[in-house]
């Protein structure tokens, strides 16, 4: 359990890091991701992407 809340959380830091260049393709937009201002700073949680990417990855890696 540990390992899992530890890699969706290294997987929001990294997709947070490159959102600027995953919004041109749509990743940072859906309805589960979360934005918001805060003393004049946009933060985003994209958590909607990250369960999308995570799949995306597992069905990748059982096909492998």
């Amino acid at each position: 359990m540990l390992r899992w809340t530890l890699t969706i959380f290294l997987c929001v830091i990294v997709l947070s890091a490159a959102l600027p260049w995953l919004q041109k393709l749509g990743i940072g937009r859906l309805p589960g991701d979360v934005r918001f201002r805060l003393f004049g700073r946009e933060y985003m949680l994209p958590f909607a992407s990250t369960i999308l990417l995570s799949l995306l990855a597992l069905v990748i890696g059982k096909l492998i």
